[in-house]
C-alpha cells in the first residue's frame, strides 16, 4: 500500500497530459443532494466541488472583510477598491462573506491577538463555500523584541489551525511582511490576489515571505507573462504539460522540453501552446546551454525556466542499489544545479528572470521506501534557498512548488481503498489537480511575485501536520 501512495505522489512527470477531471467520484457524489444528506448521517467525508481559475469570472464573490485597526488595514481596504471588491471594514451578521483578511501588521506583544483573533472566528460561521481567509503579519525574526516575536509566530499556529477548521472549500492563507514590504506592496498584492483567486485552489495553509516591496503589477490581470520566453522541462505529460498550458494561457511563449523517447507527446503539447518542442535529456553536460541555444534562436531571450522533469526509483534503503540513487539524483538535483549555472552566466538571462523548481512534499517530510526521491527534493528545497541571492542581482527569483497528492494517470493505478486515504488526508479532504500545481508555478513565474525569493510553496491541500 506504501509503495502505491509514494508512486502517485512522487512521479509528477508521468502520467496522461490530460487527467480524468472524474476520477474522483465520491467528491461528486457528496457534493450535493442525497451524497451529501448521506455522507453527513453517517460522518462520512464531505469534500467540496472547488472554485478553481477561470477566465472572466470574479475574483471572489461577496464582500471581502478587512479586519484590523492599524494605517496598513486602512490602506488596503482602500486599495482593494481598486479591483471592484466589495470591501467591509465591519462584520455585518448573517452577510455570506467571499473573504476575510486580517491585518496584523503592527502586532507587538500576544495579548493583542484576543479581539481581532476572535472577531475573526465569529465571522467565520458566515464564509461562503470555497472562501479565503488570509492573514498579513510580520516575521518573527531573532532579533526582535521576545513579546513581538511570540505575538508574531502565534499567528502560524493561528492560522494553521484554522485551515483544518474550514469547510466546504474554504482556505486559510497568510503573507508574512519583511522588513522592507508593507500592505500595499506590489508583492504584497500579488500574493494576496493569488490567494483569494481560484489559482489558489489547492494551497492551504500556508505562508509567502514577501521579503522587499519591489515588484509590479501586471497591466492585464489575465495576461501577467505576456511577453516573456519560458522553458518546462518535462513537459510531455502530467504536471509538466499542465504547466506549459497555464504559462501559455497567462500570455508566455512556451518551450516545451522532454526527452527524444516523449517526442510525439511532447510535439502535441508545443502545438497546443503554439510553442516550440526541444527534444532534450536534461542529464547531458550541454542541457543548459541547448535549451539557451533554442531560446536565443527562436525568440532572442529566456525569462523563465521551471525545473519539473523527475523521476522515482522506490526501493527500501537497505534494498537500493547504486543505480537507483544515482539516477534519481542526477535527474532530479544535478541536472537542475548544472542547468542554473548556465542561465546565470548567460546575458539572456538577466531580465528580471525567474526560477520555479517542482519539489514534492516527500522532500519536507520523507516517505518510506522513497530515500532516494526525498533526498533530491530536499536537495531543490536547499538549492532554491542558496541560490536566491545569485537572482538578486538581475532582479529575478528562485522558488520551489511542492506537490502533495496530486490526480494524475499513476494515481488512477494505486488500489481503490489506498487512493481513496491518500485523497482524505488533508485539510480539503480530496487530491489535487495538476493544473493546481501549474497556477502556482504561473504565480510565481509572475512580476507580481516580486519579492518572494527563495521559498517553498506547497501545494497539497494542507496534507501535513504542522504545515
Amino acid at each position: 500500500m506504501a509503495k502505491n501512495m509514494r508512486s502517485a505522489a512522487g512521479t509528477h512527470s508521468t502520467g496522461p497530459s490530460r487527467p480524468d477531471r472524474q476520477s474522483d467520484k465520491y467528491t461528486r457524489f457528496v457534493s450535493a443532494g442525497l451524497g451529501r444528506d448521506l455522507a453527513s448521517r453517517l460522518g462520512l467525508p464531505q469534500p467540496a466541488i472547488l472554485r478553481r481559475y477561470e477566465s472572466g469570472a470574479p475574483l471572489i464573490t461577496g464582500p471581502v472583510l478587512v479586519e484590523g485597526s492599524s494605517a496598513g488595514a486602512d490602506a488596503l481596504a482602500t486599495r482593494l477598491l481598486d479591483w471592484d471588491l466589495d470591501v467591509r471594514r465591519h462584520a455585518a451578521p448573517k452577510t455570506r462573506l467571499g473573504a476575510i483578511i486580517l491585518v496584523l501588521d503592527e502586532l507587538a506583544d500576544p495579548s493583542e491577538l484576543s479581539g481581532p483573533v476572535r472577531s475573526v472566528g465569529a465571522s467565520l460561521r458566515d464564509l461562503a463555500a470555497n472562501g479565503r481567509v488570509v492573514t498579513i503579519s510580520r516575521s518573527a525574526s531573532a532579533d526582535l523584541d521576545p513579546a513581538a516575536a511570540a505575538g508574531r509566530k502565534a499567528v502560524d499556529g493561528i492560522l494553521r489551525s484554522m485551515a483544518k477548521e474550514l469547510r466546504h472549500g474554504a482556505t486559510a492563507n497568510g503573507i508574512i511582511l519583511g522588513a522592507g514590504a508593507h500592505t500595499t506592496a506590489a508583492g504584497v498584492m500579488g500574493a494576496l490576489r493569488f490567494f483569494l483567486s481560484g489559482r489558489s485552489a489547492f494551497v492551504d495553509g500556508q505562508f509567502l515571505t514577501v521579503a522587499t516591496g519591489s515588484g509590479e503589477l501586471p497591466q492585464a490581470w489575465d495576461r501577467p507573462l505576456a511577453g516573456r520566453v519560458a522553458a518546462v522541462t518535462g513537459a510531455a505529460r502530467g504536471i509538466g504539460a499542465a504547466i506549459a498550458r497555464t504559462l501559455h494561457r497567462d500570455g508566455a511563449d512556451v518551450i516545451a522540453v522532454d526527452v527524444p523517447a516523449a517526442g510525439e507527446p511532447l510535439a502535441a503539447v508545443a502545438n497546443d501552446v503554439r510553442g516550440t518542442a526541444l527534444q532534450l535529456d536534461i542529464t547531458a553536460d550541454d542541457a543548459g546551454e541547448r535549451i539557451l541555444a533554442h531560446a536565443r534562436q527562436r525568440h532572442g531571450r529566456l525569462d523563465i525556466v521551471v525545473h519539473n522533469a523527475g523521476i522515482t526509483r522506490d526501493k527500501l534503503l537497505a534494498n537500493m542499489d547504486a543505480a537507483r540513487w544515482d539516477s534519481v539524483i542526477a535527474v532530479n538535483i544535478s541536472a537542475q544545479l548544472r542547468m542554473n549555472r548556465d542561465f546565470l552566466a548567460s546575458e539572456l538571462f538577466h531580465d528580471h528572470p525567474r526560477i520555479i523548481s517542482v519539489a514534492s512534499t516527500s522532500g519536507i517530510a520523507g516517505n518510506r521506501g522513497q530515500t532516494n526521491y526525498a533526498a533530491s527534493k530536499a536537495a531543490v528545497i536547499g538549492m532554491v534557498a542558496a541560490t536566491a541571492r545569485l537572482m538578486e542581482p538581475f532582479g529575478g527569483s528562485i522558488n520551489a512548488v511542492a506537490p502533495g497528492f496530486i490526480e494524475t494517470g499513476m494515481t488512477q493505478k494505486i488500489p481503490f481503498a489506498t487512493r481513496e486515504v491518500a485523497r482524505r488526508l488533508n485539510s480539503l479532504q480530496q487530491g489535487g489537480r495538476p493544473e493546481d500545481v501549474a497556477e502556482a508555478v504561473a504565480f510565481l513565474a509572475a512580476g507580481s511575485s516580486a519579492g518572494i525569493n527563495g521559498t517553498v510553496l506547497r501545494v497539497c491541500g494542507q496534507n501535513m501536520v504542522g504545515q
